[in-house]
């Protein structure tokens, strides 16, 4: 995973968003975003580029849930989902994470099937 990752608890993700903590939950448990456990407590972490700024204000990438689908259905667990997300592809030129960030939904779909 990249060193450079800003993680962010639930509750420092929910006030990112501007929404109750219970609704980041919520997105989790829906599986519109993972969450892994890190640092020195096992806290649950998101990352903070899991949020962009859109119209209506910050939100989580919609691609995000899809792309997990993917993955899971790959067999990875969460822990490897998010390692696989924020890595550098070279298929890519970047992180998923980044090429969903651009827009670039399909590129990274098609580069998640190849791995079922």
């Amino acid at each position: 995973m990249n060193d450079d990752t800003e993680w962010l608890s639930i509750p420092e993700f929910a006030d990112r968003l501007a929404v109750p903590a219970t609704r980041v939950r919520d997105k989790i448990r829906d599986r519109a975003v993972i969450a892994i456990r890190r640092g020195p407590n096992n806290a649950w972490a998101i990352p903070s580029s899991f949020i962009v700024q859109g119209e209506g204000g910050p939100h989580i990438i919609a691609a995000l849930r899809g792309t997990f689908t993917l993955l899971a259905d790959a067999g990875f667990s969460d822990d490897e989902a998010m390692a696989w997300v924020l890595a550098h592809h070279d298929d890519l030129e970047m992180s998923p994470l980044d090429s969903l960030r651009l827009g670039h939904k399909a590129h990274v779909r098609r580069l998640a099937q190849a791995l079922l």
